[in-house]
C-alpha cells in the first residue's frame, strides 16, 4: 500500500490553496474550513471522506461553484474561480461540471430521456441534438431501451444510472458525486461504482466523490480525509 502524501502540481486541473469558509459573524461565526490545500489532476478519481461537520460537503460546494470561499484561491483549469461573478460561475458549472447526488433528483413524471435532456435544454441545444445526445448517454450507462420509462418504472440503481447519464451528457471535465450509493443496496451500489470507474478509466472524466463508506472510497485512486475543517490525510489507495 502506498501511503505517500500527494504533492500539489502547477499543472493541476483543480487547485485549492488556503481555502477558508466562515459562516456568520462575531461570536456567532462558524469556521467550516480552516485553510484547505488540495490538488487534483485531470483524469483522477478522488474519494473524500470525513465525519459529519468535517467540512467535506462545504469543500464540495465550493468545488462545484455552489458556494464561494471566504478566503484563499480556487483555480479550475487555469481560471481563478474566486474572482468570477455569479453568472460566470453558473457558466462554469453548466459547461465543465456534472453532478450526481444521493437522492437521484429526477423529475418524477418525466421519462429517463427527458431527464437527461434537461441540462442540454439549458445550454440551448436543438431538439434533435438533445434527443441524440441523451440517447447516447443513456446507452453509455447501460440503459439502452429504457429511454421512455419514468422514474416510478425504474429501480433505484436504474434511477442513479439516469442521474449519471444526465451528469455526463454535457461531456463535463469533472463529475462531482455526493454519496452516489447512499440510497442503494450493496449490490446496486457496487454496480454504480463499477460504472463510475469505467467512466473515469475509459472517458477520462475526473471524479470527486464524497462517501462515508471505506469500501466505496476504495474505488478511487486517492482518498482525502477531512477532520475539523482541514485535510487530515491525502493518500493513494491500494491497487488491487
Amino acid at each position: 500500500m502506498n501511503n505517500a502524501t500527494i504533492p500539489a502540481a502547477d499543472s493541476a486541473l483543480i487547485s485549492l490553496s488556503a481555502i477558508t469558509k466562515t459562516y456568520g459573524q462575531g461570536q456567532a461565526a462558524l469556521q467550516a474550513l480552516g485553510g484547505i490545500d488540495l490538488s487534483v489532476q485531470q483524469g483522477e478519481f478522488v474519494a473524500i471522506m470525513g465525519p459529519s461537520g468535517s467540512g467535506k460537503s462545504t469543500a464540495m460546494n465550493i468545488l462545484g461553484c455552489l458556494d464561494t470561499p471566504t478566503s484563499g484561491a480556487y483555480v479550475f483549469d487555469g481560471m481563478h474561480v474566486e474572482h468570477l461573478t455569479r453568472d460566470q460561475r453558473a457558466l462554469l458549472r453548466r459547461n465543465y461540471l456534472g453532478f450526481v447526488f444521493q437522492g437521484f433528483n429526477l423529475l418524477a413524471r418525466t421519462s429517463a430521456q427527458e431527464n437527461v435532456e434537461l441540462p442540454l435544454l439549458y445550454r440551448g441545444e436543438t431538439a434533435e441534438a438533445r434527443h441524440q445526445m441523451a440517447k447516447a448517454a443513456l446507452a453509455s450507462v447501460g440503459l439502452n431501451g429504457w429511454e421512455h420509462h419514468t422514474s416510478s418504472e425504474l429501480s433505484g440503481g436504474q434511477q442513479q444510472r439516469v442521474a449519471i447519464a444526465r451528469a455526463i451528457v454535457t461531456n463535463p471535465k469533472v463529475l462531482l458525486a455526493d454519496e452516489p450509493t447512499g440510497n442503494l443496496d450493496s449490490k446496486r451500489g457496487h454496480e454504480i461504482m463499477d460504472l463510475l470507474v469505467s467512466m473515469n478509466r475509459d472517458h477520462g472524466i475526473t471524479i470527486l466523490m464524497v462517501t462515508h463508506e471505506p469500501d466505496i472510497a476504495a474505488y478511487g485512486k486517492r482518498t482525502v480525509h477531512f477532520v475539523d475543517g482541514v485535510v487530515e490525510s491525502d493518500k493513494l489507495n491500494e491497487v488491487t
